[in-house]
């Protein structure tokens, strides 16, 4: 295959019918639920829209390309997104368990498009855990997006000691462990650990809210992007949501560059 062929195709299997599956993948309550907020016109031809941040610059239009409920759905940039593409097939199995598969196709060659396809293969990885935890834990409800990140010197396996370390938690704790932030200053999130590597946490958080969290360090380069990203559900995760975001990007924020001396 060529470079500017180049492709992501990842597959999860998540416990729920194929239209529990599909309002996850394919409709703007789903999908912000544990991915990005987003805004879909559920048809083909449909206008969707991604939130990855507060600033306009960070809402990023798209169109529904293809859309047969419940299994496929196309999401693209429109006429101009130079062929950039997220196809999600689902495909029920035995048991009450579906199949999602991702195909992310547009990349193109050299360097920058090599660093954008490692860091959303990473990132995919990350969100479709999140996708199955949606659907194992909170099926059908809601939740409310909280994507405070910051850029931190690293390299990667010093910033998670140090992120983990300011917030007073194991930098590698069991799966079944539960965790809580202890640092006076950070808000309280709290969580039993069900996937943890050497430079990420995944939470199925209690406090302060239910829902999951993703505390993580990405990149391999000088500057590594620090996130602690949260997933709360119903009135007192949007009430938590909307206490904390802020106090979590100032935390982020404050600690960017260490102290001298």
């Amino acid at each position: 295959m060529a470079d500017d062929e180049r492709s992501i195709e990842l597959e999860i299997e998540v416990p729920g019918t194929p239209e529990e599956v599909w309002r996850a993948i394919a409709t703007g309550p789903g999908i912000s639920s544990w991915y990005v907020p987003h805004v879909v016109e559920e048809r083909e031809g449909g206008a969707a829209m991604a939130s990855f941040g507060p600033g306009p610059e960070m809402q990023i239009p798209g169109r529904v390309a293809a859309w047969d409920p419940p299994h496929r759905v196309v999401f693209d940039g429109g006429e101009a997104a130079g062929g950039m593409a997220f196809e999600w097939l689902v495909e029920a199995r035995d048991g009450g368990s579906c199949i999602v598969r991702l195909v992310n196709s547009g990349f193109g060659s050299g360097d920058d498009w090599d660093g954008q396809y490692d860091g959303m293969l990473e990132g995919w990885g990350l969100f479709l855990l999140n996708l199955k935890l949606h659907l194992q834990h909170f099926r059908g409800q809601t939740a409310t997006a909280s994507l405070p990140m910051a850029m931190w010197p690293g390299p990667r396996t010093d910033t998670w000691a140090t992120l983990t370390a300011q917030l007073g938690i194991p930098a590698a704790p069991a799966i079944g462990d539960h965790i809580r932030t202890t640092a006076g200053d950070a808000p309280v999130l709290a969580g039993t650990v069900v996937d943890v590597a050497s430079w990420r946490i995944a939470l199925v958080v209690d406090e302060p809210a239910p829902g999951t969290a993703f505390l993580a360090a990405e990149g391999t380069g000088d500057q590594v992007g620090v996130s602690i990203w949260t997933y709360l559900y119903g009135p007192e995760g949007a009430a938590a949501a909307a206490r904390d975001e802020t106090r979590w990007t100032t935390w982020l924020a404050d600690r960017a560059v260490p102290p001298e001396g």
